[in-house]
């Protein structure tokens, strides 16, 4: 069960173990115990201040003696086109190599400041208008963004800012005075006591350490041990610290990958809340605990502030161990007034081990706004290949050959659509990557046929540690070319994973990048194909020998940086490198990469989709997975997904059931089970769970051309393709915590997956006024906007709901597999609005090439408006303007087959015929009208369309 003995809890450090992390949080208490009287050291002399083209440039004094001797900080805060502000914090003497390293350390000296060259990729082009609005020696305030509205509010003594939008304070950097910026310092060497006779054998003892600030405890400055591991620390102390408030605002969210509710919990003790700081450090953390802070395999320092109508946010630019503690505090200017005018302000402390102090603020207003924003910065989600949004099977392992083989022909034979089967580790020869077992993968190439044969996709495993062995190509390649990762010695680093003894490529390194894209060419590695496709595991990087089950911190990296800088980034630079072979596999082929990642950092949504990994067979996992997903898609990454069923161990049949229900509304849909948990394809299952599965997958397949466009949306503005309720309803604060139900792109589709065992009604919170219908009955929900609506949901169904006002696509052709639905026809349903009204969208393109870029695809916008239903080009393109390549030509013949209208107006009910005008000719096609019956509402059914999906076409319902 999730808790008792699972992951080794003493395998990964808590605060207090981790040096810099206890250090600030001691330097906190102590400023806070200080309260008024608290002096922070940080100060910028005006003379040092200045404002032009858009920047704000100075430097920061900070006092590190009762003597009066400082260190010079640069400062920068850029005010960008976006209206998003960077504010960066650097250290001159690290910055200009002025510092000497210990132990003849081969690393940089500056602080890592190339955390953005992975990260950022747009977005930073500076606003030359933004403006000074009043200059004093004691502060500057600068006011920029859409139409002036936000100003950064610099104060120069203690150094501190304050950003308002429209002249009220939304975010405050360092206005507890909790900044705290380790400067270089020499080591001195203090001699070590004499030992008295007959003390040589014992342990030494620490001696009491005099009283000193709560920011001076050195023990951990210079090495730190944990698990049996040195940390050799060459550079000395060089954390960076901010306390970062969000005025008036009662919920965060963001900052994945972590077990726990969508709105973040506080982190300092007291009823409901951890003890400990939310931490992001990559690590292979397997059987995780739920609903706890502890870190997993991803990191996305990004954090969203909500209150009613108002939403800002941060993005931490750091790659480096962070730590994030979050409290919530009344603030009340009279203290004799009554909750009703108390606000509420979330504190955050934010503490990383090394690195450049650099923050984005958005100041919003609105959750669209900031995941526009953020994604103006670092990308969107890639297009996916069309195949990625259906469902994959995979376990630790299919055996052979000839067992995929029997897989797929069991899907067909019971008519389970799937697109995709895996292979787990087991596929190699002794785990040595770009081979096969010749015993047990006799064949790899009639396999991929055979796949091939319906449409099908094969996704095999690559890690990043290569087998340490004579003979083996890749492992003498990455040696002689000088392309790993280096120990803190300078030579090639060698730890333990699956292949045991084991190298890693260094994915830092362009020349690294280079060779592994030549590994995958099909010539290369023999047994792959045109349906063949990747899956990058173990990334963070997995170290079974190794502090935290990872590597150490003074490995060393392509152009000297230290592992301890890039930590967190590690993971997305071999993402990246597995992206770019994928992209061209031999001469003139150009497709979209299909990658899945475990480790992940900001703008890895770039690169492909992420799973939660290694998660449990159990009802409580499958509670968390929701939050999980969700916290993903507003944190920039939303190709995400679950183990369906649960990796470890053997899911009941129920459990099971309703994992798939689910995880056909998962981003990302994959069955994965591990090597001891028995066989649970879903044609092994008995009646009903079998039939109940395989209704699951049905409906993930109708609805493709639903979800397929929520990721081209996804694509185009870095919206999450599930949505929670905060998300699409800003002003309406009971939804805020709900984290358990979310809607599906712009359907209007809204879900609440059962995730208890013997649950047979749900509670749907809803989040309007508008109308709300069944997916499945029709029926009309007795809904009010504010309160929950309890629907019955039988073992066989999953809690579905549409709202009003919406149009969604889907294919109703049962088909083996998404490729060979590629040119079926379309059915619309249209859920009528409570003003008689709905719109919706059609995204399509040939969901493998680039071509889209060049005009290739469909982009359709629906309306119904009073007796009308019209499709226009959504973008207003003229049809005859694009040179149709092949798939376009093919689309002509592609039509809307029937249109379901759900809530059909009552002067509807006499129609036999509705008239269908397109590309110049008038039709007709039969009408069936369904009268309201007890709830269930009227509805109407067009058959027999025939208008191409591609074309402006209008239907009159008269």
């Amino acid at each position: 069960m999730a808790g008792a003995g699972t992951v080794k809890e003493n395998d990964f450090k808590k605060c207090h173990q981790s040096g810099f992390c206890k250090r600030n949080r001691a330097y906190a208490d102590n400023a806070i115990a200080l309260g008024s009287s608290w002096q922070a050291p940080y100060r910028i002399p005006s003379e040092l201040a200045s404002f032009k083209d858009g920047q704000f440039q100075a430097t920061i004094l900070k006092t590190i003696d009762e003597q009066g001797n400082t260190v010079r900080l640069p400062l920068t805060v850029s005010f960008l086109k976006s209206g998003t502000a960077r504010v960066t914090v650097d250290e001159q003497k690290r910055q200009e190599k002025d510092i000497e390293l210990r132990h003849n350390s081969g690393a940089r000296k500056e602080r890592y400041n190339e955390a953005e060259n992975w990260s950022i990729v747009g977005g930073l082009d500076v606003d030359t208008t933004a403006k000074v609005s009043h200059e004093s020696k004691t502060g500057i305030k600068i006011q920029y963004g859409p139409n002036f509205a936000f100003e950064a509010d610099i104060t120069y003594e203690p150094y501190s800012i304050q950003f308002k939008r429209d002249g009220v304070t939304q975010i405050k950097l360092n206005d507890r005075g909790l900044m705290n910026m380790e400067h270089w310092r020499p080591k001195i060497e203090k001699p070590a006591p004499e030992k008295k006779e007959g003390e040589e054998g014992q342990e030494e003892k620490k001696e009491e350490t005099p009283e000193v600030t709560a920011s001076e405890d050195e023990s951990t400055w210079w090495e730190e041990t944990f698990g049996g591991n040195t940390d050799s620390k060459p550079r000395g102390p060089e954390s960076v610290a901010l306390d970062i408030t969000f005025v008036g605002y009662e919920h965060v969210y963001g900052i994945p990958e972590h077990a726990g509710p969508l709105s973040l919990k506080q982190t300092r003790g007291g009823e409901g809340n951890y003890e400990e700081p939310y931490r992001l450090y990559n690590a292979d953390v397997f059987e995780y605990v739920l609903d706890s802070p502890m870190t997993l395999y991803g990191a996305i320092p990004f954090m969203q502030a909500q209150r009613k109508d108002s939403t800002v946010g941060v993005f931490w630019l750091n790659a480096a161990e962070t730590w994030i503690d979050i409290t919530k505090a009344k603030e009340s200017k009279n203290p004799l007034a009554l909750g009703t005018t108390a606000k509420t302000n979330t504190h955050t402390h934010w503490i990383s081990e090394s690195g450049l102090m650099d923050a984005f603020v958005f100041l919003g207003p609105t959750p669209r706004d900031i995941s526009k924003t953020y994604a103006e910065l670092t990308g969107t989600t890639a297009m996916p290949q069309e195949f990625s949004i259906g469902y994959h099977q995979c376990r630790w392992n299919y055996v052979s050959d000839d067992d995929v083989k029997e897989v797929d022909r069991k899907m067909d034979r019971y008519n389970i659509p799937y697109d995709v089967i895996w292979l787990d580790i087991e596929y190699t020869d002794d785990k040595k990557y770009f081979t096969w077992d010749n015993d047990m993968f006799k064949d790899p190439i009639s396999m991929g046929q055979h796949l091939d044969a319906h449409g099908r996709k094969l996704v095999t495993i690559i890690d990043p540690h290569i087998k340490n062995t004579g003979g083996y190509h890749v492992s003498e390649e990455l040696k002689s070319n000088s392309l790993a990762v280096k120990n803190k010695d300078g030579n090639d680093f060698d730890g333990w994973c699956w292949p045991g003894s084991s190298h890693w490529i260094d994915a830092f390194n362009p020349a690294a990048i280079k060779w592994w894209s030549s590994l995958f060419n099909y010539d290369k590695f023999k047994g792959t194909m045109e349906n063949t496709w990747i899956w990058n595991d173990m990334n963070e990087p997995s170290v079974f020998n190794g502090p935290e089950v990872t590597m150490p911190k003074d490995n060393l990296h392509h152009g000297g940086w230290e592992h301890r800088d890039v930590h967190n980034v590690n993971g997305m630079t071999f993402h990246n490198a597995t992206f770019e072979a994928l992209l061209s596999r031999k001469k003139g082929e150009l497709r979209r990469p299909f990658v899945l990642t475990r480790s992940f950092f900001a703008g890895s949504q770039r690169l492909g989709a992420m799973w939660t990994g290694d998660n449990q067979a159990s009802w409580e996992h499958l509670g968390a997975a929701v939050p999980m997903i969700l916290a993903q898609g507003i944190s920039g990454f939303p190709f995400s997904g679950a183990d369906v069923g649960g990796f470890f161990g053997n899911p009941e049949l129920e459990l099971q059931s309703r994992w798939y229900q689910a995880g056909a509304f998962y981003p990302f849909f994959r069955g994965h089970a591990h090597i001891d948990a028995r066989r649970r394809e879903p044609f092994l299952l008995a009646e009903p769970y079998r039939s109940i599965i395989t209704s699951a997958l049905r409906l993930r397949y109708s609805l493709l051309p639903a979800w397929y466009t929520a990721f081209y949306h996804a694509n185009r503005d870095g919206s999450p393709i599930i949505r929670p309720m905060y998300w699409t309803h800003p002003s309406e604060e009971g939804g805020f915590d709900i984290d358990d139900q979310f809607f599906v792109g712009s359907t209007g589709l809204l879900v609440k997956p059962i995730v208890q065992k013997d649950k047979t009604t749900a509670d749907i919170y809803i989040p309007d006024d508008e109308v709300y219908y069944d997916y499945f009955s029709y029926k009309k929900l007795p809904t009010s906007k504010g309160k929950h609506l309890t629907v019955e949901a039988p073992i066989e169904t999953i809690p579905l709901l549409m709202r009003g006002g919406h149009i969604f696509p889907r294919r109703d052709t049962p088909r083996r597999s998404s490729q060979l639905m590629k040119f079926d026809d379309y059915t619309l349903v249209v859920a009528v609005g409570k003003n008689g009204q709905a719109e919706g969208e059609l995204y399509v393109d040939d969901g493998d090439s680039f071509d889209y870029e060049k005009g290739q695809y469909i982009h359709r916008k629906f309306q119904l408006e009073g007796s009308t239903l019209v499709s226009t080009d959504a973008e207003g393109r003229d049809a005859k303007s694009v040179k149709e390549g092949e798939w376009l030509k093919r689309m002509r013949d592609v039509a809307v087959d029937k249109i379901i209208v759900v809530g059909a107006p009552a002067s509807w009910a006499n129609l036999e015929h509705v008239t269908v005008e397109s590309e110049g000719k008038k039709t007709t096609a039969s009408i069936d009208y369904y009268k309201p019956d007890g709830s269930r509402s009227a509805f109407a059914i067009v058959k027999r369309v025939g208008a191409a999906i591609g074309a402006d076409w209008t239907i009159t319902f008269a």
